[in-house]
């Protein structure tokens, strides 16, 4: 009668020992994708300024056909 209760006392040890190990690989599965945001965020600030860059060249650009725009319109007399 006493190996009984010794048995299911280790069925349920067992069962919770898979459990924490469930557990743990899923903490270090969010560690991970914590860290993979964390290095997103931080390349965030870099990223913002290169789309800046590519703003502000092509205004540049939008600027330049805007002042060939005038010339022709000017050179064909068809300015208001």
């Amino acid at each position: 009668m006493s190996d009984q209760p010794e048995n299911l006392i280790l069925v349920y040890l067992r069962r919770l020992d898979a459990k924490m190990d469930r557990i743990i690989e899923d903490v270090q599965d969010l560690k991970r994708r914590v860290t993979s945001l964390e290095n997103a965020v931080a390349r965030l600030p870099h990223f913002m300024g290169d789309l800046r860059t590519d703003y502000a060249g092509l205004q540049l650009r939008i600027d330049r056909i805007e002042g060939r725009l005038d010339r022709i319109e000017k050179r064909l007399d068809i300015v208001e």
